[in-house]
């Protein structure tokens, strides 16, 4: 089995991450590629950095290679996918006959509200910055950037993560359950 997930910032997807790897899939992201490339290049994984290095990988190697180069290392078994954020890595991802997409959503006041708590190296630190990043993610301006909008509605499943942990751990048994 493999769970790709796709969502805005602070929606939850790490707390997915988490919760899938306690029932045994091996935990990925695409942004492990960028990360690895970008060290090779000496360069620190800042979030701009990051974003800069998906679209570089994309420019060389097309827009599903992030996903392509997890598919080598995955090698076939059970995993969960982070940071899945173009159209282009979710069909390279679907090559695998057991693929199942999430989006992970929140509502904009959540997740902001996440994000300063948690305060992440790169995270936003006024509300105008964090609506404009949001923005920019949202639709590719060509094939090499991030297209969250379009991402999204690929997904085989949306899951609401605007409620309580406990209420967002009983979704996802249920959801596996289903499996």
């Amino acid at each position: 089995m493999l769970i790709g997930l796709t969502g805005r910032n602070a929606s939850g997807k790490s707390t997915l991450v988490n919760w899938f790897s306690n029932k045994g899939l091996r935990s990925f992201s695409c942004s492990d590629s960028i990360r690895s490339w970008l060290s090779e290049q000496g360069i620190d994984s800042t979030r701009e950095a990051l974003i800069e290095g998906g679209r570089e990988l994309r420019r060389m190697g097309g827009p599903g290679v992030l996903a392509e180069m997890l598919l080598e290392l995955i090698d076939g078994d059970d995993a969960v996918v982070d940071s899945i954020r173009t159209p282009a890595e979710v069909e390279a991802l679907r090559t695998r006959g057991d693929f199942v997409l999430i989006e992970v959503r929140a509502e904009e006041g959540s997740r902001w509200k996440r994000m300063v708590e948690r305060s992440r190296p790169g995270d936003p630190t006024e509300k105008a910055a964090f609506i404009a990043q949001e923005a920019s993610e949202a639709k590719a301006k060509d094939e090499a950037g991030q297209a969250l909008d379009a991402t999204a509605a690929m997904a085989d499943l949306v899951i609401l993560n605007d409620g309580t942990i406990s209420e967002l751990e009983a979704n996802l048994q249920s959801f596996w359950d289903s499996l």
